[in-house]
């Protein structure tokens, strides 16, 4: 799953996201989140975000409870660390990820700064706000003002979907496929519009969507691959789904 952008979705995106959680607990065997779970995030030492603390607490319970959950950091929740790591029990990484996910050699980034021209602005942005300067420096902030002051940021510079339907993704997705042969799938989020198809050279290519807009997901088990709408059922319908290609696989 990736980008439900909670502090600034509304509560029944964080109820949503939460009862979504309690079905991984008990049913999946590994949770990745590919990066926007929060519209802000940022770890002071004694000091987090109030808004998503029930989620926090879910996701401590998936892992506690056995499910690994890995977390990619987004344009929007790259601040994170020791209290992700340590006291939630999350794997949070910055991008890019590979690695197999039951079976499937797979990619995974969460997308923002792919797009070559387009996003070249925003990969000088991205360097600076990452700066562990730039980090010590808000620290300085007292959090009711440091919050604030960034979600009003962030809020400016977040769209429902891609102006570009996410085509610079998905062209992003082939040049990365093409260029290593033996992924079987390659995972993005950022661009809020859900895909599932197959590329080309036969590599897939992955984005759950936005849980701002229909809360959806990917269901990966080693044979199949499907989107799913997540309705608080354990017997989610899919979307679209593809089944493994033995060929694929010996190649």
């Amino acid at each position: 799953m990736s980008d439900a952008h909670l502090g600034f979705a509304g509560d029944e995106v964080e109820r949503a996201v939460i009862s979504f959680l309690r079905h991984v607990a008990t049913h999946a065997g590994s949770l990745v989140i590919n990066g926007d779970l929060f519209e802000f995030w940022f770890e002071w030492r004694t000091v987090i975000p109030r808004r998503g603390f029930r989620t926090i607490a879910a996701l401590a319970d998936v892992a506690d409870g056995g499910v690994p959950v890995m977390m990619i950091a987004g344009n929007h929740d790259c601040w994170g660390g020791e209290v992700l790591r340590e006291d939630v029990g999350v794997d949070y990484r910055f991008g890019p990820w590979l690695g197999d996910i039951a079976g499937w050699h797979t990619r995974i980034e969460h997308g923002d700064g792919l797009r070559p021209r387009e996003d070249k602005r925003y990969r000088m942005l991205r360097r600076l706000l990452r700066h562990p300067l730039a980090i010590r420096t808000f620290r300085w902030l007292h959090p009711d003002l440091a919050t604030p002051l960034a979600t009003h940021s962030s809020n400016a510079s977040r769209t429902y979907s891609s102006p570009d339907k996410g085509r610079g993704l998905r062209e992003a997705a082939i040049r990365t496929a093409d260029a290593d042969r033996s992924l079987d799938v390659v995972l993005f989020g950022h661009s809020h519009v859900a895909t599932l198809e197959r590329l080309p050279n036969g590599t897939l290519y992955g984005n759950p969507g936005s849980w701002l807009d229909a809360p959806s997901f990917l269901h990966i088990t080693s044979e199949r691959i499907a989107m799913r709408h997540w309705d608080g059922s354990a017997e989610s319908a899919d979307l679209n789904a593809f089944d493994r290609i033995p060929e694929k696989t010996l190649t």
